[in-house]
């Protein structure tokens, strides 16, 4: 599969771009374990604009995350246009490797985002979405891809003729989320119109499934069942980046690996959060990482006590002693896989 000239194998892997979730440090984590292309998380395009601290540090990226593409999302044409250019730019404006391509977010269901009619709230205004996809494709040179949803809610699924008119304005491939708006995270990803957006005879871009892959058998039964050129991992990483190479594994050779144990896990802890404070510093490097610290190691017995440790502790060579106290105290524990695997 290629996106442009980025290539990218058979069936490669994606993390989805999730905001406060996806930052450098996690996509550390999860290109150890083989994802194939990441994002940044969603940066707003009045934000980038305006040159707000928190927005344009968004867009800092490695080249050891390459290929990496920059999201923008927002409802305001020459403000997408702007970001858009301003993404391109990214390693002149912020350093480091800037992006390898631009994408546009037309699928966000929070309230505060699609409400204002940005993210999956364009699903209501399909013209003005083609015309801003339009406006960004012409103004930079950089591959352009959309990540969206089917539609606004059960009685406006529009994707499969949405689709054609996105590749018609000029990106290169195409993420499905598998649910409307309405429906949020609840009920189970439509993959069916998935499969027809991927089945119609015009379309020739990359289309990219997302919605509900948490398992190895799940992203092989969206290859062979939809046909998809490539499959999005969002909420099942949270807590279980190495999915990502359960899923390789599981395609490569049709065997499931054995869960990740306390030790491993302990390892990959540790070193998610020396990175977390490499990147952010000690303060906001360690009360950003509790949202991962604890998932870890869920579904552990009688961890209460230590997870409330993991979360509450701001020193991080105290909170590095809980974590080698996890390995002492659990360390020949075995963790379900089905524990690991949840939403958030």
């Amino acid at each position: 599969m290629k996106i442009g000239n980025i290539e990218l194998g058979e069936k490669p892997l994606f993390l989805a771009p999730m905001e406060d979730v996806t930052d450098p440090s996690f996509r550390f984590i999860c290109k150890e374990f083989g994802a194939d292309m990441m994002y940044t998380e969603f940066i707003s395009s009045d934000g980038l604009i305006r040159d707000a601290k928190k927005s344009l540090a968004k867009m800092m990226t490695t080249g050891d995350e390459a290929p990496i593409g920059i999201q923008i999302y927002g409802n305001i044409p020459e403000a997408m246009v702007d970001a858009a250019v301003m993404a391109e730019k990214a390693a002149e404006i912020v350093g480091g490797h800037g992006a390898d391509l631009v994408d546009i977010n037309f699928g966000c269901p929070v309230n505060k985002i699609a409400r204002r009619g940005a993210g999956s709230g364009m699903m209501r205004e399909p013209d003005k979405m083609v015309e801003i996809t339009h406006m960004v494709v012409d103004a930079v040179k950089l591959p352009v891809t959309v990540k969206t949803r089917l539609g606004w809610d059960e009685d406006s699924k529009i994707i499969v003729e949405l689709a054609e008119r996105l590749q018609d304005a000029g990106i290169q491939a195409l993420t499905i989320h598998g649910r409307t708006r309405c429906q949020m995270y609840t009920g189970e990803a439509d993959w069916t119109l998935i499969g027809k957006v991927k089945e119609n005879p015009r379309m020739r871009i990359p289309i990219i499934g997302n919605g509900d892959i948490n398992s190895p058998e799940k992203a092989d039964e969206a290859f062979r069942k939809y046909g998809v050129d490539g499959i999005m991992i969002g909420r099942a990483t949270f807590g279980h980046p190495w999915i990502f190479r359960e899923i390789r594994h599981y395609l490569d050779t049709g065997e499931i690996l054995p869960p990740l144990g306390v030790t491993e896990r302990v390892a990959l802890a540790k070193r998610h959060l020396a990175k977390s404070i490499e990147v952010k510093g000690e303060r906001v490097g360690v009360l950003e990482m509790r949202r991962h610290l604890s998932c870890y190691f869920k579904g552990l017995p009688d961890f209460k006590e230590t997870r409330m440790k993991l979360v509450t502790t701001n020193e991080p060579e105290v909170l590095f002693g809980v974590l080698d106290y996890v390995a002492e105290r659990w360390g020949g524990a075995e963790i379900p896989q089905a524990q690991s695997v949840y939403g958030i």
